[in-house]
């Protein structure tokens, strides 16, 4: 669906389709064979559809998706969140979570010890900090950003935490952005994304904190259904809705494609920049949200909704 939206913006595109996931691994022993990342470093960009994991821990499976970020050096994971007509619970929200994608609890290094306590490690480091900050400066300049919030939780952990804090605040000062920016202890921020998702406008924070804050946030632009989000590193991105797979409405005709749409629209702003071309992504999106009868989405199926987007683009 979302390969539509952009073989119509760019007629030119050349997509290239690689295994990854759960299925893949039961098949081949790998949940991202060596050939797709080739594929994607090769190409520069990608689209990542919603794959399956296991619930519990399965000997020699390492989820896909982390797997490419890492692998890939996508160091950065973009999330915004906006109203939309009619399926947003609150009309003036329109902020971005900018993610460390690469460290902290997701390294995903853990360990029983002898006396049965299972122990998980956090990785934090000023280089990636300072590259995640880079990153946000980027975009808050593009956004002509009111406010940049660094959440983190250094009063619990003053080493992690405030290497992350102070590595990320050092660069956004260092650059000019010292009046614009402020910080939260990630409690506070979670009970102010709840509470007035307006005051908001690019968060920064790390990749666990940012994982659950940003799926806290996509209540406010209407569900994970309309959540999108980038794996962004140097030469190379990877579009990605926030959902997971939902295999139990397969074939249905039920799944909502807007957040990997808007996904794609991501891939066209920020790493083509391309932002003409986003901004045309949006605007049909928004087109069709606002034409919607009254019981929302959930009359129309998934090719319904992505034909009716691609005729407003």
């Amino acid at each position: 669906m979302a390969a539509a939206v952009l073989e119509k913006l760019l007629p030119d595109l050349e997509v290239v389709e690689a295994e990854a996931g759960w299925d893949c691994f039961t098949r081949h022993g790998s949940a991202v064979p060596e050939r797709t990342l080739e594929s994607l470093l090769e190409c520069g960009a990608g689209l990542f559809g919603a794959v399956s994991s296991p619930a519990g821990r399965v000997e020699g499976y390492r989820s896909a998706i982390l797997t490419l970020r890492q692998k890939a050096g996508l160091y950065v994971n973009v999330r915004p969140v906006r109203s939309w007509p009619q399926v947003s619970p609150r009309p003036d929200v329109d902020l971005v979570v900018v993610r460390e994608n690469s460290e902290g609890l997701y390294v995903g290094i853990e360990r029983l010890d002898a006396t049965g306590i299972a122990i998980a490690e956090c990785h934090v480091s000023r280089a990636a900090s300072e590259r995640l900050a880079a990153k946000a400066r980027a975009i808050a300049e593009l956004r002509q950003s009111r406010r940049i919030t660094i959440v983190h939780k250094a009063n619990v952990l003053p080493l992690t935490g405030g290497l992350f804090r102070d590595s990320v605040r050092d660069v956004l000062i260092n650059s000019g952005f010292g009046a614009l920016v402020d910080e939260r202890l990630v409690d506070v921020a979670a009970l102010d994304l709840v509470a007035g998702p307006e005051r908001f406008d690019v968060i920064v924070t790390s990749n666990l904190f940012g994982d659950i804050l940003s799926d806290l946030a996509s209540h406010w632009c209407g569900g994970l259904g309309m959540a999108p989000s980038l794996n962004w590193g140097d030469g190379v991105a990877l579009a990605e809705p926030v959902h997971g797979s939902a295999p139990d409405i397969a074939g249905t005709g039920q799944a909502n494609p807007i957040a990997a749409i808007l996904s794609v629209a991501l891939l066209l702003r920020y790493h083509w920049r391309k932002p003409e071309l986003a901004e045309r992504v949006e605007r049909a999106v928004e087109a069709v949200l606002s034409e919607l009868p009254l019981d929302g989405l959930g009359s129309r199926t998934t090719t319904e909704l992505e034909r009716a987007i691609l005729e407003h683009l």
